[in-house]
């Protein structure tokens, strides 16, 4: 067995200054679980680390992939796995830190394995998208399979792709296979999570400073080099917050005031979500406040130093 420190909480609690901070003080590296920083070039968007924080401590499954890539939860599972033998070989303490917490729960949980990709199902659904749209094939999957449209939504076309892939191949609902077929958890790792949850009005401030901040940090600019590059409006991390609130604007020309303040309330929804799936997480410790506070830091660091003596028995 070998230990493994994960950090969870909604968007701008300060996780990966936290991350930072264990990483160097316990022997660690960093392993991200955020689905947008796999990307390559969207990096303000993602609050990606900077250069300077990754030469302080290395940092795995970030900027992998090209935006236009494929790119899925099982992809990350394997990946991800991969890493975290690496890092076991070489006696470093994992540091999960990230917002996407299907991610998490891929790596730690594992996934659905379900029937294998159906190339004939996949082409034709990929056409169909392209000329009717995702909110077509949404209503389609609607019917043929409610339980999984009412968990998965409109925009996200590989999910809806997937789950009629399935009902299509096998004439069964992906709800159906889920029952009878087990996850693969992580074998031969010990995982100590800790949680951030600071004051609502706390996060919700921070949250609108980030806004703002990305967008004086070049947000604006980041999106249309992204498009001067060949990335499709469709790819799918350009569907994210911030990225696809600036697409829009760029197509409409809207004021850039209203931009921002969509930005903040959409982030703002999506961190009570984040919140939300992290209470699931089993055997949390949860910390209110943020991250990089420094009593607070000191008193997770004072937890992790705990689950390791145990781990080690001294």
């Amino acid at each position: 067995m070998h230990p493994i420190v994960a950090v969870v909480g909604p968007t701008a609690s300060g996780k990966s200054c936290l991350a930072l901070s264990l990483a160097e003080r316990f022997n660690g590296e960093i392993v991200n679980y955020d689905s947008v920083q796999i990307f390559r070039g969207l990096d303000i968007g993602s609050a990606k680390a900077s250069p300077q924080e990754r030469q302080r401590i290395p940092h795995h499954m970030i900027d992998i992939r090209e935006p236009n890539e494929l790119f899925t939860a099982g992809d990350y599972q394997r990946e991800a796995r991969s890493v975290l033998e690496d890092l076991r070989n070489r006696g470093r303490l994992p540091i999960l830190v990230g917002g996407t917490g299907l991610y998490l729960r891929a790596l730690t949980e594992g996934l659905f394995q379900g029937p294998t990709r159906s190339a004939h199902w996949r082409t034709r659904l990929e056409g169909v998208a392209e000329t009717r749209g995702r909110e077509y094939l949404h209503r389609v999957l609607q019917r043929l399979d409610p339980a999984s449209a009412g968990r998965i939504a409109a925009r996200d076309k590989p999910k809806i792709i997937r789950a009629l892939e399935v009902r299509l191949e096998t004439g069964k609902p992906l709800t159906e296979h889920l029952k009878v077929e087990p996850r693969r958890p992580l074998q031969g790792f010990s995982i100590c999570t800790v949680g951030l949850d600071p004051p609502r009005e706390e996060c919700y401030r921070r949250i609108d400073e980030r806004v703002e901040h990305m967008f004086q940090a070049g947000l604006i600019e980041e999106v249309r080099g992204l498009i001067a590059r060949g990335v499709p409006d469709d790819a799918k991390p350009l569907g994210a917050i911030g990225y696809r609130h600036v697409l829009a604007n760029l197509n409409k020309s809207c004021a850039w005031d209203d931009t921002i303040r969509m930005i903040q309330r959409d982030t703002r929804r999506y961190a009570k979500r984040q919140l939300t799936w992290f209470r699931r997480q089993a055997e949390t410790a949860w910390f209110g406040g943020p991250g990089d506070n420094k009593a607070i830091e000191e008193e997770v660091h004072r937890k992790v130093t705990l689950f390791l003596g145990e781990f080690y028995g001294v």
